[in-house]
């Protein structure tokens, strides 16, 4: 008889995976986590889940509130002061993936595009996830491990709420036509215009997360809100 049992979760695939759905949006900012009710659904011990949540706190993708370890409220300044870092970064790693990009990195800028062209109305987490993606491509196309890092990293920093920006009015049509101009840029390494499609992109997501903040402090004055795009 063949052994079908799923394998043992241990405190890398645990980590990787709360990582992902933290940044994603699916525990939204003040969401409570529990090492018990982890090891239940990992069908694990409470020893891989607290390695998994130690790491998530040096990324600073969890704080402890009290005894309880929580999704963390950042303040909508710091999520501002994020966006304008990532509008230098995300121009530069767009400048450099344009002489850079290699026959492999058009091929996967295209399947993204493909992808996410075909989606039917996706919801709010699906956007979230495959923009993720595309940007990381573009990243990637960039062949700076050291830019990488520093865009991974700070990305890390933006946790979506109430939603995501590409929920906005038609924004996740205009973007998709963004994101395909910018591949075209980088394929005709043509350096100059990736940068200025990357830096107009990054400015309107953040002039739309400055509307959404102040539309959240309208309905929640006491609360700090925070999101990412």
């Amino acid at each position: 008889m063949t052994d079908t049992a799923a394998p043992r979760m241990d405190g890398e695939t645990i980590f990787r995976t709360l990582r992902s759905e933290i940044l994603s949006g699916v525990h939204q900012p003040g969401t409570a986590i529990r090492e018990t009710s982890l090891a239940e659904r990992f069908g694990v011990s409470r020893t891989p889940v607290r390695e998994a949540l130690s790491r998530l706190q040096q990324e600073r993708l969890l704080e402890r509130v009290a005894r309880n370890l929580q999704v963390p409220q950042v303040d909508p300044q710091q999520v501002i002061q994020i966006y304008d870092m990532r509008i230098l970064l995300e121009e530069e790693a767009a400048r450099q993936a344009a002489r850079s990009r290699q026959f492999a990195d058009l091929m996967r800028l295209d399947a993204l595009l493909q992808r996410d062209r075909q989606l039917k109305e996706p919801d709010d987490h699906t956007r979230i996830t495959t923009n993720l993606e595309f940007h990381a491509a573009i990243w990637n196309c960039a062949h700076n491990p050291v830019l990488k890092d520093l865009l991974d990293r700070l990305s890390t920093h933006l946790i979506h709420a109430p939603r995501s920006t590409l929920s906005t009015g038609n924004r996740w049509t205009e973007s998709l036509d963004e994101h395909e101009a910018l591949a075209r840029a980088i394929e005709q390494q043509d350096s100059d215009a990736a940068g200025k499609i990357a830096r107009q992109h990054m400015e309107t997501a953040r002039t739309l997360r400055l509307q959404l903040l102040r539309e959240t402090a309208l309905q929640h004055p006491l609360t700090n809100n925070s999101s990412r795009r």
